[in-house]
């Protein structure tokens, strides 16, 4: 199920990239947390991401967005939308210089903040 997202990281990392992904959650962390950071390992990791988790209260500062966004080249933000049942809604991008340096500004402090998936416990 998941191969597919495991070997396109694993290929954007042979060639160089860094995949970071910084995982913000509500604690104490829901079920469906505790079985996403029961897979990260086989899935993210695997693949060569490098995956952090942040606290919500430990956001509270940062100028995140409250969708999913993936940053791509510090050119592009792209933001993601999903329905309460976690299925995809939307997306948005954007290229705009001030909304993208924003998002990488915000992106950087929450990875500094955030706590390394081998050392997090759920």
């Amino acid at each position: 199920m998941y191969s597919p997202w495991t070997d396109t990281v694993r290929n954007a990392v042979a060639r160089g990239l860094d995949v970071r992904r910084v995982r913000v959650v509500s604690e104490p962390v829901s079920d469906y947390i505790r079985f996403e950071h029961a897979v990260t390992e086989r899935v993210n990791v695997a693949g060569g991401e490098r995956i952090r988790w942040l606290s919500r209260a430990r956001t509270w500062d940062l100028l995140l967005p409250g969708c999913d966004l993936w940053l791509v080249d510090d050119e592009t933000a792209l933001f993601y939308f999903f329905a309460p049942d976690g299925e995809p809604v939307g997306s948005q991008a954007s290229t705009h210089p001030a909304i993208v340096s924003r998002c990488v500004d915000a992106v950087a402090a929450a990875w500094g903040r955030g706590i390394d998936h081998a050392d997090y416990r759920p």
